[in-house]
């Protein structure tokens, strides 16, 4: 009863006239630089800063939230369109959504995907609302231990992702591996596979790896083909353009598969919506009835990660708002407004500043609906980016990556990589190597090496720590299930066939 009364108060906060002009600005940025590749919530929200000092923290706050999430939503638009992912989650959203923009359905994609979006976004507020605490207390009993079995787990999804060969998407993997290992070594201050290329020290970012890989790759494989400028199919009508009944039905495990899964990532600090998307994407085939189907226009393809995406935000501010400790770098520059207003986040903010934290909670109703009223009545206008004949339509993708790259550092040295990452995305298609396995170890390999090293820091090198704690034993249980689950598929065929030819 209590929280229904302080999320009354809240909605009193987030209704002002005032706090609801700056919470559609807020989202209406978001979804833009969701759209746009590379720039990302936290360089947006890092260069807005400062323009906020004037304003009262409750409306900022409000307002630099709207970006947070709103960015969730935009990024499956270019995903689903272009085949170009918007922010790092959106690189899910290409497997499936893009098969389905070049089977004529990319309205009905999009309408998914905001839905997804508005379904996972309300039920990670919901689970802000009422269990934050607890889930807070969960989190802080993670440790290096468990996040490397969390990572581990999340790399052993490459056997879902694996399409036709196994063995071509474990080496994909060890590829994303490999590049996730350039640059300066943080334990040992030494460089490592930099090729003696300054500019790799640092290593390499992981905007320039998919939208190459995906983007670039696909135009090339694309331009191959020789089209004589044809169409991508756009149904006419807006019937047509929006998910049919059969598809939301499809969806509705999936929506809530995406939800739950993104909510609980999302409150692991340093896990984030890409690690959300792809194992929320893994289970959702796993359970299938027609695994085989995903990664050729699947709706559930596009339900899954979009929910994870989304509903990670809502997990990703219950450690920063309960404990004050930022899960991503988004929330470590949220934690750094709070900081500049004199607030601190922690166990006593909702004590200490109850309108401030419910009109935020509010305000995150209040922006789903928003952007749902945003995006829905949109799709007909991006659909129409597809009428864009081939000689146009490559080319601008190709503007739209190499721009995307260069805001991102400004280096030329980055463009290049672009070109090398778009030839070997190319190479991978044209060789039947799946893309998926790459950027999943690209995304999990920094972090995996860094989990493994504390973990042996803390027990003086003996491995056993990595079984003996309950939690990280049950998760590497369950990787080695998954990775050995081809192997039992193929034992069991060949029974059924030697059954066969005695019988």
């Amino acid at each position: 009863m209590d929280i229904l009364l302080s999320l009354g108060q809240g909605f009193l906060v987030a209704l002002e006239p005032m706090n609801l002009f700056w919470c559609f600005v807020g989202v209406f940025l978001g979804t833009a630089v969701g759209v746009m590749p590379g720039l990302g919530p936290a360089a947006t929200i890092a260069m807005l800063l400062p323009l906020t000092f004037q304003m009262p923290p409750t409306s900022a706050l409000i307002m630099l939230a709207g970006i947070y999430y709103g960015a969730k939503y935009g990024g499956s638009t270019t995903a689903i369109l272009l085949n170009v992912p918007g922010e790092s989650a959106s690189v899910v959203t290409c497997l499936d959504g893009y098969q389905m923009a070049r089977k004529g359905r990319a309205g009905a994609a999009l309408g998914i995907a905001a839905i997804s979006s508005f379904v996972a976004g309300t039920v990670g507020v919901i689970g802000l609302m009422l269990l934050a605490p607890p889930l807070a207390k969960m989190a802080l009993s993670f440790s290096s231990p468990e996040y490397f079995a969390l990572m581990v787990l999340g790399l052993a999804m490459v056997v879902l992702l694996a399409g036709e060969s196994m063995v071509k998407a474990l080496l994909a993997m060890l590829v994303g591996l490999w590049i996730a290992g350039m640059g300066i070594d943080l334990f040992s201050d030494t460089s490592r596979f930099t090729f003696g290329l300054s500019e790799l020290l640092d290593g390499v970012d992981f905007v320039i790896v998919a939208i190459g890989v995906f983007a670039l790759g696909e135009v090339l494989g694309n331009m191959e083909r020789r089209g004589e400028g044809t169409l991508l199919p756009v149904p006419k009508g807006l019937r047509n353009l929006l998910p049919t009944m059969a598809e939301l039905k499809a969806c509705r495990f999936a929506f809530l598969n995406g939800s739950v899964i993104g909510f609980l990532i999302g409150v692991l600090p340093g896990a984030g919506s890409t690690i959300a998307s792809f194992i929320s994407y893994g289970i959702e085939k796993a359970v299938s009835k027609h695994p085989e189907k995903f990664g050729t226009g699947v709706p559930e393809g596009v339900a899954a990660p979009e929910g994870a995406n989304n509903s990670e935000t809502g997990g990703a501010l219950v450690p920063l708002l309960t404990l004050g400790i930022p899960g991503s770098g988004t929330t470590a520059i949220l934690l750094a407004a709070f900081v500049l207003w004199g607030l601190r986040p922690g166990p006593l903010m909702i004590q200490d500043n109850p309108q401030l934290f419910w009109g935020l909670v509010a305000s995150m109703y209040v922006g789903n609906v928003m952007l749902l009223v945003l995006n829905l009545p949109l799709i007909p206008l991006f659909a129409q980016i597809l009428k864009l004949r081939e000689f146009v339509l490559y080319p601008v993708i190709f503007g739209i990556s190499v721009v995307g790259v260069y805001a991102v550092s400004n280096s030329l040295f980055d463009c290049g990589l672009l070109a090398a990452f778009g030839l070997l995305g190319y190479l991978m298609q044209r060789l039947k190597f799946p893309s998926a396995p790459l950027i999943l170890g690209l995304v999990l390999g920094d972090a995996m090496e860094r989990a493994l090293r504390q973990s042996l820091m803390m027990s003086q090198g003996d491995l056993s720590i990595l079984v003996s704690r309950p939690i990280a034993a049950g998760m590497l249980i369950v990787a080695a299930v998954l990775l050995l689950m081809p192997l039992f598929r193929r034992l069991n065929s060949w029974r059924v066939k030697a059954i066969e030819e005695n019988g």
